[in-house]
């Protein structure tokens, strides 16, 4: 049990804006009784299926399950499964933001999972049009004022090309601006409140790390560099480490059986972007996502982490 547990009404002030690129999450699954006779492939007999909000829709849905207000922008296809995500986030209390681009496909994972292994996973997608990608700029500037804390959940599909200029914008209306970065170009995020890399994000962008010391010198180098206030680096099994100028804090993992990471990232921002809309200190809102990110490896696929398994008893 967290000794200061942040109230539900405390949460439900936290008004959070994801933007970046959504995806519709499918998993098929079923059971491997053989062995096909076509090729050395197992046969997967289906006996159900499911879809779940993923990328940054899966951001917003995290957010929403803890009790935030939130709001998801971006862009879908003119498709089934862009519908389907729309329908999800409206189920999920989440206020969708979609900008439909008649020329794309809605990214869509399809994962085949039997006894509790994902055996295969299939992705469809394309990047968005140029032309829609400026009016979610222009829809993000109005937006702005309505939420307190924005998130940037770059999966590296196209769908936030412009996001220099949205941090720029953010924080010039005093917003804490968060950033889930993608590839090994930072500077874009220049700027930001906060970026949170993994560690394999961060060896891409600082090179390899010999010792703990080497990595503290290399992680604030970077977050000078990017102009940030902080950047939290997420270290799976090893916890996470959050640099600031005044300090190095690090928090170390709870020990759960791990089921699944996919999505853990994606708990993690969600956590924290709740908490500071919330008014929680940073240094606070990391312990909470930490043991959010805790509790959602032990879930199969992409899931999400309620206010009560955060606040309830460990």
């Amino acid at each position: 049990m967290s000794k200061n547990p942040i109230s539900l009404d405390q949460i439900r002030q936290a008004q959070v804006l994801v933007v970046g690129d959504m995806m519709l999450d499918r998993y098929w699954f079923g059971d491997v009784e053989r062995i096909s006779p076509e090729a050395p492939v197992p046969v997967v007999q289906i006996k159900r299926s499911d879809e779940r909000l993923g990328g940054a829709a899966n951001v917003a849905r995290n957010a929403a399950a803890l009790g935030a207000k939130v709001g998801m922008l971006g862009v879908v296809g003119d498709d089934e499964p862009g519908r389907t995500l729309e329908a999800l986030l409206n189920a999920s209390h989440v206020q969708p933001y979609l900008h439909r681009d008649a020329s794309l496909n809605t990214t869509i994972k399809l994962r085949v999972v039997a006894h509790q292994q994902q055996l295969l996973r299939v992705d469809f997608e394309n990047a968005p049009a140029s032309e829609v990608l400026a009016s979610v700029q222009d829809r993000f500037g109005t937006l702005i004022s309505d939420y307190k804390v924005l998130v940037l959940s770059d999966y590296g599909k196209g769908g936030l090309t412009h996001v220099g200029r949205m941090v720029e914008a953010g924080r010039a209306a005093g917003r804490a601006v968060l950033v889930d970065p993608k590839g090994d170009d930072y500077s874009r995020y220049r700027g930001a409140t906060l970026i949170t890399p993994n560690r394999a994000e961060m060896r891409a962008v600082v090179g390899a790390w010999k010792t703990e010391a080497d990595l503290t010198i290399r992680a604030q180098n970077l977050r000078r560099e990017l102009q940030l206030e902080a950047l939290l680096l997420t270290r799976s099994e090893e916890g996470m480490t959050l640099y600031t100028e005044a300090e190095v804090l690090h928090v170390s993992a709870q020990a759960r059986e791990v089921y699944d990471v996919s999505g853990a990232g994606d708990t993690v921002i969600a956590t924290l972007a709740t908490m500071l809309g919330a008014g929680v200190p940073l240094k606070e809102a990391v312990q909470h996502a930490n043991r959010a990110g805790a509790i959602v490896v032990g879930k199969l696929g992409t899931a999400v982490v309620t206010y009560s398994e955060l606040f309830g008893a460990a």
